[in-house]
């Protein structure tokens, strides 16, 4: 993460059009003549702050939430706090306290198994054999029903936590949007031609107009869905394998069955990602095209509405900047 940061900070002089300590102010003096219309102040999303120290940013960052309460954006930051709280919440201590749960649960079936077993090897008598064998083989069956639930809290824990990295890098790459928009905001009219060359590589076009946030979150989306495919892909050669030597040995049966939802459920929720991904890429480019043509939106001479006091007399003057 520190990383990150440094190369934030060597990526501003590229990114920037002119050096400032404070916000920019922007102004088109000479285009209708009126003082008052032409120093017009823009509005900007980002609201400047008295904390404008980028290695203060990035260092409160490294904390959840950290570099937007620095910066001045509490709202932000609560949500950000909140949400890698409940996420850290689940993955590190209620995800740790069902693998235990599991495992409680299993071990009287896991002792029932290896008692049935010696009773087995043991006994002599054949006739006492098959309900030997059915005894062993519901407990056998009980314990790989909680060694599957087990398998897939592991890999939803994995989705998971992939999640909250995500998430907690959004959050350093909107700090630093922050910081970025207090010193450079302009609403200078960009190439959407090279916003859309850009974006061809993930969140180059986002940054290239400034949003950082967005590049943000379209980062945590591909790491999170990434993963969650990779789990979900995981799941699916397990249960297959399972499937596999059901198929040769009971195909008829009620496991077998289940293994086969299983298997569909889990290929369902790969392909899901897959799409959300693609669809997420695709998003991505035309947010960079439609910000870069809109990025001199902002500017107070879009349109205009003012009396022109000329030497011919009073009118009125209705200007339309496009």
């Amino acid at each position: 993460m520190l990383f990150l940061a440094a190369c934030l900070c060597i990526a501003v002089p590229a990114l920037a059009d002119g050096d400032s300590t404070e916000a920019i102010k922007v102004t088109q003096k000479g285009v209708t003549g009126i003082e008052s219309i032409d120093t017009l102040t823009v509005n900007e999303w980002d609201i400047p702050t008295e904390h404008n120290s980028l290695p203060l940013t990035m260092l409160f960052s490294i904390l959840p939430g950290g570099g937007q309460y620095y910066t001045g954006h509490y709202v932000r930051g609560g949500f950000i706090t909140g949400i890698e709280a409940l996420l850290i919440y689940e993955v590190y201590i209620n995800k740790s306290w069902q693998k235990d749960r599991v495992y409680e649960q299993a071990k009287p079936f896991q002792d029932s198994v290896a008692m049935m077993t010696e009773a087995i090897m043991r006994n002599p008598d054949r006739d006492s054999l098959p309900s030997l064998y059915e005894k062993r083989n519901e407990y056998a069956t009980r314990v790989r029903e909680l060694s599957d639930k087990k398998m897939e809290q592991e890999d939803l824990r994995t989705a998971e936590n992939a999640w909250l990295f995500g998430l907690h890098l959004y959050s350093m790459f909107d700090a630093f949007g922050i910081w970025y928009n207090n010193h450079y905001r302009s609403v200078e009219l960009r190439s959407m031609k090279k916003a859309l060359l850009l974006g061809i590589v993930p969140g180059f076009g986002q940054m290239y107009n400034g949003e950082f946030g967005k590049a943000g979150l379209l980062y945590m989306s591909i790491i999170g869905a990434t993963t969650s495919i990779m789990t979900s892909q995981h799941m699916v050669n397990y249960y297959l394998k399972r499937k596999h030597v059901l198929g040769d040995e009971a195909p008829d049966s009620d496991e077998y069955e289940k293994i086969t939802e299983r298997v569909t459920y889990y290929r369902k929720n790969r392909n899901q990602y897959i799409w959300g991904m693609a669809l997420i890429y695709i998003y991505s480019l035309a947010d960079a095209a439609v910000d870069a043509l809109l990025s001199d939106f902002d500017n107070p001479l879009h349109l205009a509405v003012l009396p022109n006091l000329g030497t011919g007399g009073a009118r009125a003057m209705f200007s339309v900047d496009f």
